[in-house]
């Protein structure tokens, strides 16, 4: 092999090692938090990466999932949501109000560790009882392959189970 090869070999795999820290890196780079959201004005997005659990009543957006219902009070609910979730893997709780009923979530992918945030509102339901509003987004990407409805749909049976 020339000189000449076995440079070019080296630039390549040099090349190629700086994109894989850049691509394993860049996720975690800046706040992967998106922050709050108003679910009675909430606006869903126009790409296919994100999940929403509300009812007609409580949100504007269409949702993908029936919010559920629970006959617990609103500070039982959301306690029991909380540790429901905990075992969740690369969860980081970034917010909590119990005041408003408020949680707020950042849970990586586990390969590449990209950001999705999960907020949750835990409110007084209009018949009585509490309901449980879940919207889950991606930060990164304009697909998220079903993964956001996926946890929605999983955290609410996680929820469920925790408020029996």
């Amino acid at each position: 092999m020339s000189i000449m090869a076995n440079r070019k070999i080296l630039l390549i795999v040099i090349a190629a090692a700086v994109a894989l820290a850049f691509l394993a890196a860049w996720p975690r780079l800046g706040t992967a938090d998106l922050g709050e959201v108003d679910f009675t004005t909430l606006t869903r997005r126009d790409t296919p990466n994100d999940a929403l659990a509300c009812s007609p009543q409580l949100c504007a957006a269409t949702a993908d999932v029936a919010a559920p219902l629970f006959s617990l009070p609103q500070e039982e609910v959301l306690r029991a949501m909380q540790e429901a979730v905990a075992g969740e893997p690369r969860l980081e709780q970034v917010a909590a109000d119990a005041a408003s009923g408020t949680l707020r979530y950042v849970q990586r992918s586990r390969l590449m560790g990209f950001p999705d945030t999960i907020n949750v509102k835990v409110m007084p339901a209009p018949e009585g009882g509490s309901v449980v509003l879940l919207y889950s987004r991606s930060k990164l990407g304009r697909s998220d392959m079903g993964v956001n409805r996926a946890r929605v749909e999983r955290w609410i049976g996680l929820i469920e189970a925790a408020a029996k």
